[in-house]
């Protein structure tokens, strides 16, 4: 009786844009020109170096020709307004979840618990309001909407539901992840703050979880593990990802130089506690051995990094950008396979922040590779400085579900991305 109940993840679906909101590296510099000899986006000298450097970001990205912007930064002039933002959110949440609930067949009224992320975007009426108005669900709903917690908050969100499906019996939870874009752009000179503009894109996820043993039978996966890492006590970590105004007042997302340190330390704590939860004994008694001996006898030696590949069939990285899974892949000593996934999604959708980790799982079902007893480490990094894992089984041969965001364009992937 006192065991936690098992949480299931029915099914999820991916937003997939519209075709007339892709945009091309070509295309976006052409646009930016065109912002700055309007005048909205300040002019700095003859030879305006910033140019140079966003269009040097935007080709090493990692980043293909066919990502996504929102409708109102395809205008001239720019229309970030409230309107247009509000157009885009509630296009991305409302089609993923008109599409999660088609193919699982789901009644709205049989849900009772719904969390919605955005990071930045967070109206009134909330975005979890939103979607009870339209799907008209039921008045007791336990509902919540998690702000500022940036590209993580995807992880947080299954969690915080995961929690409470162990205290309302017999129902559904509806997580949904999004960002917002249209209000996002950061029109400055502040390098730093340029960044942002090169990786971020439209996306978005649903996805359905149920603590009732009869959807186990169809379910795709259960939650095994998720495990939580804030380092936000450290005035590093609090501040190496800052949304705030630039010298001229204009507000944008600042990143700091002590971002990879950072980054790389909360990882290492989140690692050293997810670890022993999932790694087989021989794993974890070479990672004793080389630590006592460390601790002990020898400070030169090296930590042992424990073979995550003995625990997990598939690597679900957020797509933060190239840098981000090439530190990954190096230092969890990964395949180019392991990887594929985050780095075909940065591609094809660019960072989708706390979603891009649904485009990963979507992309492996797509390619055919999930089955049956299937481990999936999903990993994602954020502001704060938070790190998040979730780990899932899977319940059986994963096809695809209808809508797949791949299906359009898998014959092109995997591709090859000269830096």
């Amino acid at each position: 009786m006192n065991r936690p109940k098992p949480v299931y993840l029915v099914d999820f679906s991916c937003y997939l844009p519209p075709s007339h909101l892709k945009v091309s590296v070509k295309k976006i510099m052409s646009h930016v020109r065109v912002i700055r000899e309007q005048g909205m986006w300040a002019k700095t000298g003859e030879h305006d170096y910033l140019m140079d450097f966003v269009e040097k970001i935007l080709e090493r990205s990692g980043l293909g020709q066919e990502t996504y912007i929102p409708e109102g930064l395809h205008c001239l002039p720019l229309e970030q307004t409230m309107t247009g933002s509000r157009k885009e959110t509630t296009d991305v949440i409302l089609g993923a979840v008109d599409n999660v609930l088609r193919n699982t067949g789901v009644s709205p009224s049989d849900i009772g618990i719904l969390v919605v992320n955005s990071s930045t975007f967070n109206p009134t009426p909330s975005l979890a309001t939103i979607i009870v108005n339209k799907y008209k669900l039921r008045d007791n709903i336990k509902s919540l909407n998690l702000g500022g917690m940036g590209c993580s908050a995807g992880v947080i969100a299954i969690d915080v539901a995961k929690s409470l499906l162990q205290v309302h019996r017999n129902t559904y939870a509806l997580v949904v992840s999004t960002e917002n874009i249209t209000q996002n752009l950061y029109l400055g000179n502040n390098k730093s703050m340029l960044v942002t503009n090169c990786l971020f894109r439209v996306g978005g996820a649903a996805v359905l979880l149920s603590n009732m043993s009869r959807d186990r039978k169809r379910a795709k996966y259960k939650l095994v593990h998720t495990v939580r890492v804030h380092t936000g006590s450290d005035d590093r970590s609090y501040g190496c990802a800052t949304q705030e105004d630039d010298e001229d007042g204009l507000v944008g997302v600042s990143l700091s130089k002590d971002l990879p340190m950072v980054a790389a330390r909360t990882l290492k704590i989140n690692i050293a506690t997810l670890g022993p939860l999932v790694l087989p004994i021989r794993e974890k008694l070479r990672f004793f051995v080389t630590f006592v001996r460390k601790k002990f006898f020898d400070p030169k030696i090296k930590h042992y990094m424990p073979d995550f590949k003995l625990a997990f069939e598939h690597f679900c990285i957020h797509a933060g950008g190239r840098a981000l899974i090439d530190e990954l892949e190096k230092n969890l000593h990964l395949s180019p396979l392991h990887v594929e996934a985050s780095r075909m999604t940065l591609h094809r959708f660019g960072n989708t922040s706390s979603s891009s980790i649904w485009y990963e799982l979507a992309y492996t079902e797509a390619k055919g590779r999930m089955k049956k007893g299937d481990r999936i480490w999903q990993i994602a990094l954020g502001s704060g400085f938070k790190c998040n894992s979730s780990v899932w089984v899977a319940l059986r041969n994963v096809k695809p579900s209808a809508n797949n965001p791949w299906e359009d364009c898998l014959h092109k992937y995997p591709v090859e991305i000269d830096i």
